[in-house]
């Protein structure tokens, strides 16, 4: 075998350069991965869920990340001196995708959840009130903040170009909320979910007054309680 080989390439997609002696630095690689396991989450909950808000949900982020692209080719600002990385900065990618997720997330969840009221038990299922849902909220905004910030401390971005991509995504959240509410009173999304191709795919729109698991949760708790009702009777 020749010893002049090529060198090897990293795939950049996944491949993130970090500090192996800094715990931390450790840490931030694996936060820089968080946009891809959200695109994972998103596919899968797509195909399991057929929810319209979830496809609504990821339609938006899809235009976030098409913006994100033709901003870096407008703005064409270089990364840090000593990057850990290739292309433009401006803005950050990572930076964006968060924001616009856990922003759009607290907008769901706090103005467009409506389920029953906590006191109301369905199946031993208790709604989320809406301390629950400021909490899951603010939660979401922190691990959103804390990928961004993972992307100063590994030198891919500057503190400046990860706060735009943040205010962008922030931005873009916002918009398509209120775009998306626009499609749901006008009733588009309604006549969208009778259309004989969303039907053939069972696109339905529960989740805004019901949790994912609820319905299918009913269905198991209906079959187990005839079972058990069943079993009672032999004896």
């Amino acid at each position: 075998m020749s010893d002049d080989l090529a060198p090897l390439a990293s795939l950049s997609l996944t491949h993130v350069h970090y500090d192996p002696t800094d715990p931390l630095s450790y840490l931030c690689a694996w936060l820089a991965l968080v946009p891809q396991g959200l695109c994972v989450v998103y596919a899968t909950l797509i195909w399991s869920t057929r929810e319209a808000e979830v496809a609504l949900l990821f339609a938006g982020q899809l235009a976030c990340e098409a913006l994100n692209f033709a901003l870096k080719r407008l703005i064409k600002e270089e990364r840090p001196r000593r990057m850990n990385g290739r292309g433009y900065g401006m803005p950050s990618s990572h930076a964006q995708f968060v924001a616009y997720f856990a922003v759009s997330i607290a907008l769901f969840l706090l103005f467009r959840h409506q389920p029953p009221h906590p006191r109301v038990r369905r199946r031993n299922h208790t709604p989320m009130g809406l301390p629950e849902r400021a909490a899951w909220s603010a939660l979401g905004l922190a691990a959103a903040a804390a990928v961004a910030w993972s992307r100063v401390y590994l030198n891919y971005h500057t503190e400046k170009q990860v706060f735009v991509g943040a205010a962008a995504g922030t931005v873009s959240a916002v918009g398509w909320f209120l775009v998306t509410t626009v499609v749901r009173r006008s009733g588009w999304l309604a006549w969208a979910l009778e259309n004989p191709v969303a039907r053939f795919l069972r696109v339905r729109d529960l989740v805004v007054e019901e949790d994912l698991c609820q319905a299918g949760w009913e269905k198991w708790d209906d079959k187990m309680t005839a079972l058990k009702a069943k079993d009672k009777k032999k004896r």
